[in-house]
């Protein structure tokens, strides 16, 4: 078997499987800040707690852990292109948008959230630019 079309494999479907949650995550936090009633607060914060930990952290853990497996399987010279440095950027931004979302969950569990909607409305943009420029990096691999 081609160890290296498998860690592929896994690390697209981690990959996707992270851009999913960080996409919906921030759209949820729309929803909660707007929401008036108690029941459909703890509702969201039950939805929110569930995506972040159970399906968020893992996808961005095994994101990474294949992502590693990849470069360890075709050699660390790999960061001397610039499309690599690049997609690095962009994972490592990706990283950190992901971690301030884990600390606006933590706000919104105990009630402190001191954001408002449309703030959660255009941080959702964020991720997504990202995940453009780098599929553009990979495919068109720029010198």
């Amino acid at each position: 078997m081609n160890l290296y079309l498998f860690f592929k494999s896994l690390h697209l479907i981690a990959v996707i499987s992270w851009m999913a949650g960080l996409l919906y995550l921030p759209r949820i936090f729309v929803y909660h800040s707007e929401a008036n009633h108690e029941s459909q607060k703890n509702i969201f914060k039950v939805m929110e707690r569930k995506l972040y930990n159970y399906i968020m952290m893992p996808a961005m853990l095994l994101s990474w852990l294949f992502g590693i497996l990849l470069i360890h399987s075709i050699g660390i010279n790999i960061f001397l292109e610039l499309w690599m440095q690049i997609k690095t950027i962009g994972i490592v931004i990706l990283t950190y948008y992901h971690f301030t979302l884990g600390k606006y969950l933590s706000d919104f569990a105990i009630d402190n959230n001191q954001k408002t909607s449309k703030f959660f409305r255009i941080y959702n943009e964020i991720p997504t630019i990202i995940l453009i420029v780098v599929i553009f990096v990979v495919i068109f691999k720029p010198l």
